[in-house]
């Protein structure tokens, strides 16, 4: 496609199209000429805003644009209303490659119950693969927000579902014939379904409801860095039991198999939580269906400690993802 902005008949025809999900809230949406969205609230309501680009994968880039955003307002305790996207596309982009990354946000869009308010689409040489930055839309409660910063000493540290099932999904699916010549076809494939676990709306809900003191979902730089921002952000320190994280069997042997640390590997999906109660919130989150697990606690001081077994070490400042060592 020619360099500049992409044309009003793609625009129409395979952006705008496939944005059907509307919300009551949302006064201006997306459409030709429009630069702005306009949204309305009840009282006693506040915005949440997020902001996240998506660079490290290729394959269903308009998925995880979505469920990223929408993953970083539910942490907060807000429930996400829409989204405005800022695509960029390299010059060897085809109007179907556009179409279908348009029908992926709608459908993540549709189950999250949001709206793409608008954005812009263009085609520029400053790439070489689709890059989507979006910017997420929330409301919440006054008094209902929920941050990093709010774990306290004494409170158990939780995690939902597992680490690293985002990455591994990833990986799966970018180095899916690699991973065939080693593993079988059904492991490929349960791997590659890992992205069906990546939404943390409903454990989100559950926890606000049972009053959880911090929430952060666990994406670039995995458990590791998402433990040492939340205890940063928190002024807290750390004890974690290594043996306590929950891994799928899958992640680790894909990891093992690509040389990679599984701890510092993108986890959207894996929702870290500090709480009163840790236990009798794990159970809340079981009842729904959804695996939890108390890993640690929260303590006075700054050291971070991850305990395994005998063995005792201290949480470092966080990594580059590790997702990045497949591209090299």
């Amino acid at each position: 496609m020619k360099v500049g902005k992409i044309s009003e008949t793609i625009l129409k025809r395979s952006i705008f199209k496939q944005i059907r999900t509307k919300r009551g809230e949302v006064l201006l949406g997306a459409g030709v000429g429009e630069d702005c969205a306009a949204l309305k609230l009840e009282p006693g309501e506040v915005f949440v805003i997020s902001t996240d680009p998506i660079t490290g994968t290729v394959k269903d880039v308009g998925t995880l644009a979505v469920q990223v955003t929408v993953n970083d307002l539910a942490s907060s305790g807000a429930e996400p209303v829409g989204v405005m996207l800022t695509v960029l596309l390299p010059e060897e982009i085809t109007e179907e490659d556009i179409k279908e990354m348009m029908c992926q946000v709608e459908e993540a869009c549709a189950g999250a119950n949001i709206q793409v308010m608008g954005g812009h689409t263009e085609v520029t040489k400053a790439v070489n693969q689709p890059v989507i930055s979006v910017a997420g839309v929330g409301k919440a409660r006054e008094g209902r927000l929920i941050s990093t910063a709010g774990a306290k000493a004494g409170q158990d540290i939780l995690v939902t579902k597992w680490i690293g099932i985002e990455g591994t999904s990833i990986i799966a699916k970018e180095k899916e014939k690699e991973l065939r010549t080693r593993f079988s076809a059904d492991f490929v494939d349960t791997a590659k379904g890992f992205d069906q676990y990546l939404s943390v709306l409903p454990e989100a809900g559950i926890a606000v409801d049972f009053g959880v003191s911090a929430m952060h979902d666990v994406t670039e730089g995995g458990i590791y860095g998402a433990l040492w921002e939340l205890a940063e952000a928190s002024g807290v320190g750390l004890e974690i039991d290594l043996k306590a994280v929950p891994i799928r069997q899958e992640t680790v042997e894909v990891c093992e198999y690509f040389g990679l640390n599984p701890y510092y590997l993108i986890s959207s999906g894996c929702m870290l939580m500090a709480s009163d109660r840790g236990h009798d919130l794990a159970r809340e989150l079981q009842k729904a269906g959804i695996s939890a697990a108390v890993i640690g606690k929260a303590v006075e001081g700054k050291a971070r400690r991850i305990l395994n077994g005998e063995e005792e070490s201290f949480l470092e400042r966080p990594k580059t993802d590790e997702l990045y060592k497949i591209y090299k």
